[in-house]
């Protein structure tokens, strides 16, 4: 029995050898593998290409959002130590605007932590969002501290606000910007992976393509019949289902680098200015609040600006309403430096927290602004470049699988009369 049934498959296999070296052997085998190539590219393609859609849906509905909470955490807790500190500088009980500023900084880190950690779903995120967790508390308490010592007139209040500070930029801020990064690392991998050509289904559509052609020679040479109507048009529809996959993935790779090299640099490079802008915000108010050498304040204050010029002008910023601003407020700065390096405290305090039209508070405000306004204007282009690349894709699966089941039937409706002649 064990012995028979090699034997068998022997018999079988010499069988199907030399019905295949037959003409209507070969016919069949024409038939079956073009059909099987028809109906594996058209099934991959439209698996790859829906694929690309829902990876749009992720971006839009929590890659992106999430990426935003990240970056809106950053710079609010930026927002909350520059808050703290200008209002310790305004000295005994701050104005309730001043008060304010901090108090609202502190509730929208609150509540894009709140929506990173809902988000968190791997457990780098998930320690990340856990470090800010237990500092957040810790340093407001040392605000509040400093803020109860400075309405006393004690000075050591001063030393708790450079604490909380500290606390500020040597962990609770470093954390935030790698929460920032990795998110923001996602949507441009998740952007990558749309626009990126389906080889797979580039390749088995070449495929069938081939399969086509090497079995419209076999038919010539079998039957004579020049043309094959079935595979000729079996070959249109995987011609058109190639050019419509890579066309369709190619305009929304198009649109996504529209969205991405334009307006997801630009989303990234704003935060990072609004982010540079708070702590040189800080730097200014802590130069007064030490009363001391400014030397270190001045320098990390130089830093940022540079930076926060450079960010802007990477992000298309140069000669914008925010540039400008830049540059009043760095004005304003040079001013504040000056009274206070010729001893004139008041002046100086004045001139880094007064209301008047050329103080740094307000030239800080005004850059703010603008950059909270490019900030949204860019996060609106990104969302509209991936809804774009969506809409482009939309049609891709179901026509390349519905072209691909009709080139399929296209090679039974020419193939099986052929076959039915020798039958």
């Amino acid at each position: 029995m064990g012995s028979r049934l090699p034997a068998t498959i022997r018999d079988a296999g010499t069988w199907l050898r030399r019905f295949a070296a037959t003409t209507p052997g070969a016919i069949g085998v024409v038939l079956v593998v073009t059909t099987v190539a028809c109906l594996v590219a058209g099934s991959t393609a439209g698996r790859q290409l829906d694929a690309k859609i829902v990876r749009t849906e992720q971006v839009l509905d929590r890659t992106e959002p999430l990426a935003f909470a990240a970056q809106s955490l950053y710079v609010s807790l930026s927002a909350a130590d520059a808050g703290a500190a200008t209002a310790f500088l305004s000295g005994g009980i701050e104005s309730p605007q001043v008060r304010d500023t901090y108090e609202q900084a502190l509730a929208e880190a609150a509540a894009a932590l709140a929506e990173a950690t809902a988000g968190a779903t791997d457990a780098q995120t998930r320690a990340i969002v856990a470090r800010i967790a237990a500092d957040l508390p810790t340093y407001t308490g040392l605000v509040e501290t400093a803020r109860a010592n400075n309405r006393q007139g004690f000075p050591v209040g001063s030393a708790y606000l450079r604490q909380a500070s500290d606390l500020m930029q040597t962990s609770l801020l470093p954390n935030a910007e790698q929460l920032s990064k990795a998110r923001f690392a996602a949507v441009r991998e998740d952007q990558q992976r749309i626009g990126a050509l389906p080889w797979t289904s580039i390749v088995l559509l070449l495929l069938v393509l081939v399969v086509c052609l090497v079995g419209s020679i076999v038919l010539l040479r079998r039957t004579n019949r020049l043309v094959n109507t079935g595979m000729a048009m079996a070959a249109l529809a995987a011609l058109v289902a190639l050019l419509w996959t890579t066309g369709a993935t190619l305009t929304a790779a198009q649109l996504l680098e529209d969205g991405s090299a334009g307006a997801g640099a630009r989303v990234e490079n704003l935060a990072g200015a609004r982010i540079l802008a708070q702590q040189a915000r800080t730097d200014e108010t802590l130069a007064l609040i030490t009363r001391g050498d400014i030397t270190a304040t001045e320098k990390a204050f130089q830093t940022h600006s540079g930076d926060l010029r450079g960010r802007l002008t990477a992000a298309g910023g140069g000669d914008s309403d925010a540039e400008r601003a830049l540059t009043n407020w760095n004005a304003g700065h040079n001013a504040q430096r000056t009274a206070y390096e010729k001893a004139d405290y008041p002046g100086a305090v004045a001139q880094a927290i007064g209301t008047g039209p050329d103080s740094s508070a307000t030239s800080f405000a005004r850059l703010d602004q603008e950059l909270r306004d490019d900030l949204a204007q860019a996060r609106d282009d990104l969302r509209d470049g991936v809804a774009a690349a969506a809409t482009s894709l939309t049609l891709s699966p179901f026509g390349t699988l519905l072209l691909l089941l009709a080139a399929a039937g296209a090679v039974i409706s020419g193939l099986w009369p052929r076959l039915k002649e020798f039958l």
